[in-house]
């Protein structure tokens, strides 16, 4: 039975449509093109974005310029421990002219969220981002409000300083598709971030290449991308390898093994491709799993990290046999030229 894969024209879009976008980040975000690469690919794969680094490194400013490439709404929170959950959601106020309660949206009701510092707000006020990251909606004083398509939360909080902060709780954690460390510029990177931002800032040049309708097809393009059942069984041999790991207290659920496949999607809609290759999955096993375990007592004194021991378990899970591309398959490779 033929694989129900996307068409020409849609891949032609998709290609277009991403080249535009990542070329459009990397003026703003420069020297760092794997960091925009997945992150437009969590974009297409409709997750949520955790940005970890130390301050000063461009966490905001890459996600202001993935905000900015998309003509759609945007709403950003600084994250404070005085901020209230209705502070994100919204609040019912009461009209005395017309006698009638009204619902007054929050920032979270826009497609993009850029919430800074999340890290710094109470558990209550985290927590208000739960029900809106897994089901796209809102549910207030009752009444549960759809949110736009696409929904995107970009999150960024700092692991150096956390006097006075509350860590993402495990569930929380699990909501956020990747997580990504944003990382340190090249001496030729940041020696031409001072050319470009000595006396503007970049991001005030950054204009929409796109617009929410199609970034919306563009998504369901992505979600019909072909995996073959090795890759799925790859997928599912990486996520259950965490769950028999000594190395580990916790492994990772069923609803990373779903991100995951969903993610190597995206990169592969990045790439120009109408299917997925092992590689994808190994390349976003770190940013995907790597946040969603608990790490053992004796891993914790012995100074390993989460990425330390799924790159482990990627070096000893067997890789499938090269994949074969589905029944329609003539879409140019661009990862050489990306």
């Amino acid at each position: 039975m033929p694989v129900a894969v996307p068409g020409a024209s849609e891949m032609d879009e998709l290609i277009t449509v991403t080249d535009r976008m990542r070329a459009s980040i990397a003026r703003v975000v420069t020297g760092r093109p794997e960091l925009v690469r997945t992150a437009v690919a969590v974009l297409l794969a409709e997750g949520h974005l955790l940005l970890e680094d130390v301050p000063g490194v461009g966490k905001t400013t890459l996600a202001k310029a993935l905000a900015r490439t998309i003509d759609c709404t945007v709403g950003r929170v600084q994250f404070t421990p005085d901020l209230l959950p209705s502070d994100l959601t919204g609040v019912t106020i009461y009209r005395a002219a017309t006698q009638e309660f009204e619902f007054r949206p929050g920032p979270v009701f826009s497609h993009i969220v850029i919430g800074d510092e999340i890290n710094r707000a109470s558990p209550k006020t985290q927590s208000a981002l739960l029900e809106s990251m897994q089901e796209a909606q809102v549910t207030v004083d009752g009444t549960s409000y759809p949110l736009p398509r696409p929904f995107l939360v970009v999150a960024t909080q700092n692991p150096v300083e956390m006097e006075g902060t509350y860590p993402l709780p495990e569930a929380q954690r699990d909501r956020f598709m990747a997580r990504l460390t944003v990382g340190y510029p090249s001496a030729e990177a940041e020696l031409a971030m001072l050319d470009t931002q000595e006396t503007s800032d970049p991001l005030a040049h950054v204009t929409p290449v796109t617009d929410a309708e199609q970034v919306s097809r563009l998504i369901d393009t992505t979600r019909h991308l072909y995996a073959s059942p090795a890759v799925k069984q790859y997928v599912v041999d990486l996520v259950a390898g965490t769950r028999d790991d000594p190395a580990l207290r916790l492994g990772a659920s069923p609803r990373a093994a779903i991100q995951l496949l969903r993610a190597a999607k995206g990169l592969a809609a990045v790439d120009g491709r109408d299917h997925v290759l092992p590689d994808d999955v190994q390349q976003l096993a770190e940013p995907v799993l790597a946040h969603r375990v608990i790490l053992s007592a004796e891993s914790r004194l012995s100074g390993r990290s989460g990425q330390d021991v799924i790159g482990d378990l990627v070096a000893r899970v067997a890789v499938p046999a090269p994949v074969a591309a589905p029944v329609r398959s003539a879409v140019r490779d661009r990862t050489a030229a990306g």
